[in-house]
C-alpha cells in the first residue's frame, strides 16, 4: 500500500541518511596536490542548509578528507536576500534565515585564503510523484523501485533521484531529463549498483525526487556516467568556479514512500 510521508518527515528521513552514507561520487584523487571541493544543497522548505568545504588527498593516503575552516562563505538570491553563513564544526558552513524558493536564483560565494569561488543554481519549481512500482528484473528474482511522475511541458527540466530502504540512502546516482517525454509521464526504474541489497517483504522503500538545474545535472550526470565504479574516474562536471571541484545545488524536493510487499 502506498502512502504519503509527511513533508517534515520526508526531510528528516532522507537528512539523516544523507549525513551517514558513503560518497558514491569518486573524484580524481591521484593529483600533486590537494584540490578543493564544496558541496552545497538549498532546497524549498525551511533551512538550515549547509555548505561543506574541504580537501582531496592523494590516492595512496588516508581516506579522511582534511575540512576547510575559516573560508567566508555568503549565500544570496535574486531577491536581495544574503547572508554569512557560521561555521558550527570544522568545514560546515551552515544558514540561519534564507529561504529556499522555487524561481529563485541564488548565488553561492566562498573566499578562503585570497582566492574566491562561486556558483549559480536556479531552483525549479517541484513536481510531484505519482506513484511507485516495482519492476521485475531481467534476471534472478529482484526487484527494482521506480516511480511514475509528470513532466512539466514547454520547458526543459532535469531530475535527480535519491533512493532510500529503511531510511538508509542507496550508493545510486540517479539522474533524468525530459528530452524524448517533454510534457509526459516520466517512468524511471532504479537499477542499483548494490545488486545483493535485496527487498524484503515490510522494507520501507522511499524515493525523492529533486526538480533541480542543467548545471546540477551535468555534475550527477558525469558523475554516474560510469556508473560510479570506475576505478581511474574523470571528475564530474563542477558548476563552482576557479576550479574548485563539487557543485552547488538550489532543488525542489518531493517524497514518496511505499513498505515493499
Amino acid at each position: 500500500m502506498i502512502k504519503n510521508i509527511t513533508w517534515l518527515l520526508s526531510v528528516l528521513i532522507v537528512f539523516g541518511s544523507l549525513s551517514a552514507c558513503k560518497k558514491v561520487i569518486k573524484l580524481d584523487l591521484n593529483t600533486a596536490s590537494p584540490q578543493l571541493v564544496i558541496e552545497g544543497n538549498i532546497y524549498d522548505h525551511s533551512g538550515p542548509y549547509t555548505v561543506k568545504i574541504f580537501q582531496t588527498v592523494n590516492f595512496d593516503e588516508s581516506n579522511a578528507y582534511p575540512a576547510v575552516t575559516g573560508a567566508n562563505v555568503i549565500l544570496s538570491d535574486n531577491a536581495g536576500n544574503s547572508e554569512q553563513l557560521s561555521e558550527i564544526y570544522p568545514g560546515s558552513y551552515i544558514t540561519s534565515k534564507i529561504n529556499g524558493v522555487p524561481g529563485h536564483t541564488y548565488t553561492l560565494d566562498v573566499n578562503i585564503g585570497g582566492k574566491s569561488y562561486s556558483a549559480i543554481s536556479t531552483m525549479p519549481f517541484p513536481v510531484d510523484i505519482e506513484s511507485i512500482y516495482f519492476q521485475k528484473s531481467l534476471f534472478g528474482n529482484n526487484k527494482y523501485p521506480g516511480i511514475n511522475f509528470i513532466d512539466p511541458a514547454n520547458i526543459s527540466n532535469y531530475y535527480r533521484l535519491i533512493y532510500l530502504i529503511n531510511g538508509i540512502k542507496q550508493e545510486d546516482i540517479n539522474v533524468t531529463d525530459d528530452r524524448i517525454s517533454a510534457g509526459q509521464t516520466i517512468s524511471y526504474t532504479i537499477r542499483p549498483i548494490d545488486t545483493d541489497n535485496k527487498l524484503k517483504t515490510g522494507d520501507v522503500v522511499t524515493i525523492w525526487l529533486e526538480a533541480v538545474d542543467q548545471g546540477v545535472y551535468e555534475y550527477f550526470r558525469t558523475a554516474g556516467r560510469e556508473g560510479g565504479q570506475s576505478a581511474s574516474p574523470a571528475n564530474p562536471t563542477s558548476n563552482i568556479s576557479n576550479g574548485a571541484l563539487g557543485y552547488f545545488n538550489a532543488c525542489s524536493v518531493r517524497a514518496l514512500s511505499v513498505v515493499f510487499p
